[in-house]
Order: C-alpha cells, then structure tokens, then sequence
C-alpha cells in the first residue's frame, strides 16, 4: 500500500521567535514556537520541523533548551537543524528529544559528516537540508548559512551526492519561491524525480492547497512542507488534509 504523504508546518527560529520572510529576507514575527508547536500538533500535522535559522550564521550551537522543550510537549516527529556541524551536535539533539536531524552548510564543508551520521545513528535519522536558487544560465546552485552563501555547487549534483552517501531524505527548499507563495519549484521536483530514490520533502512557495496537491503529484515529493499560510491561517493542517484526501492523495488523518 502506498505511504501517505506528509503535511509539514516548518518553524523557523530566529532568537527565540517563530519568524518567517520573502526568499530568506524581510523576516517578521510569527509567534512562539511553543505555542506554535502545540497548536500544529493538535490539528494533525503528520511532523514538524524546526529550524534555527541564524545559529550557522552566527558560529553558534541550536537553542538545546528550546528543542527539548518542544519535543516533551509535542507527540509527532520533530526534525531540528541550524547550528548542527558534528556528529555530536546530532547526538545532542536526539538526545534532547529530536527523531531527525537537518544538516545543511555542514554537510557542504564535510560531505563526509552525512555518512558518519547514517551509520552511527541510521539514515532515518539524517535529513540534509539543500537551498537552492535558480541560475540565470539554467540549473540550481546551492547556498548555505541561511542563503547567505553561494557555494558554487550544483544542486541535482550535490542531491544525488547526498543520496550517495547515506542522506535518508531530503529537504529541498527553493530560495526563489520560498514565502512568495506562488508554489514550488515543480520543475525542481520533477528534475529531482528522474535523478533520486530519496523521499523530498518540498519546500518553497506554498500558498493555496492547490499548490499542496501539484507538489505532491510529483512523484518524489514525498511530503510537503509550508509556513506562511499555517502560522498566519490561511488555512489549519485539517483543511489541507481534506483537501488532498478528496483528490486521492492518501495522508494520515488523527
């Protein structure tokens, strides 16, 4: 039987506070992530992921507190990523209560990490986290601390790379889509269809449930990940679900 697909509230985490801009920029406030945390967890969110959004950029670690703090009180997978540069780093955001963990400017600087992670703690446990904008002369490039960075590297490339060497998903975000919402990178997920076996979560550009269904039309997209139209209710995890469910797209409901 098929797997149902996955609904994904994202919190991205900037000094304590859910927050969430226009291709990375222009952040403004959008709650607590506590509270936003419950609220998901109650609708029926299948998981959530957390992202501390400045920790790379600012050479710290991820808000420990914070992260254990959500997972007690929450009862859905939570992945946590920002800030996560070693195999210990993982092994502290597991231990304080994570299921997965996101790694992404890390795992450019030392692709090798990826492999350390999947064999000492399994490759479920290892999402690599891939930000990609579009190039004038075709093709995506991959950016790192928080898209601050262009790193020169080919995206699809460094996708399948990532599969190479042990990623057990992948969490793909198009910088030029994300927060506009006028939908994702289809073209994206269907180049990432043809090149990976990896589930994808989509990530980028959600606003109507219409772009919810389109993501996950496309064969990889295994799970479909939004923010601005969850904390600013355009729409609750229920509505969305509904939605999928009455054009045959199998998902969980609580």
């Amino acid at each position: 039987m098929p797997l149902a697909k996955r609904i994904i509230p994202c919190l991205d985490v900037d000094q304590g506070r859910v927050v969430k801009g226009i291709q990375f920029m222009d952040l403004v406030d959008a709650g607590d992530p506590l509270e936003q945390a419950h609220v998901y967890n109650a609708e029926g969110a299948d998981e959530l992921v957390f992202l501390d959004i400045t920790a790379t950029h600012e050479g710290r670690d991820i808000m420990h507190d914070v992260v254990r703090q959500t997972a007690e009180q929450i009862f859905i997978p939570l992945t946590v990523g920002g800030g996560i540069r070693t195999l210990e780093d993982m092994r502290k955001m597991l231990h304080a209560g994570a299921d997965k963990v996101a790694i992404n400017s890390a795992a450019i600087r030392t692709p090798n990490l990826i492999t350390e992670c999947a064999e000492a703690f399994g490759a479920q446990c290892v999402v690599v986290a891939i930000d990609m904008k579009r190039r004038s002369q075709g093709g995506w490039e991959v950016y790192t601390h928080g898209g601050r960075r262009a790193t020169g590297i080919d995206g699809l490339e460094w996708a399948k790379e990532a599969q190479s060497r042990g990623a057990g998903e992948l969490l793909v975000t198009s910088m030029d889509r994300d927060g506009t919402q006028i939908g994702y990178d289809l073209d994206l997920l269907k180049r990432l269809d043809d090149l990976v076996q990896l589930p994808v979560i989509a990530s980028g550009g959600a606003g109507t449930l219409e772009h919810l269904l389109d993501a996950l039309l496309i064969g990889r997209a295994h799970a479909v990940l939004a923010a601005s139209m969850f904390h600013f209710k355009q729409v609750t995890i229920m509505q969305v679900k509904q939605f999928l469910h009455d054009h045959g797209i199998i998902v969980r409901f609580i």
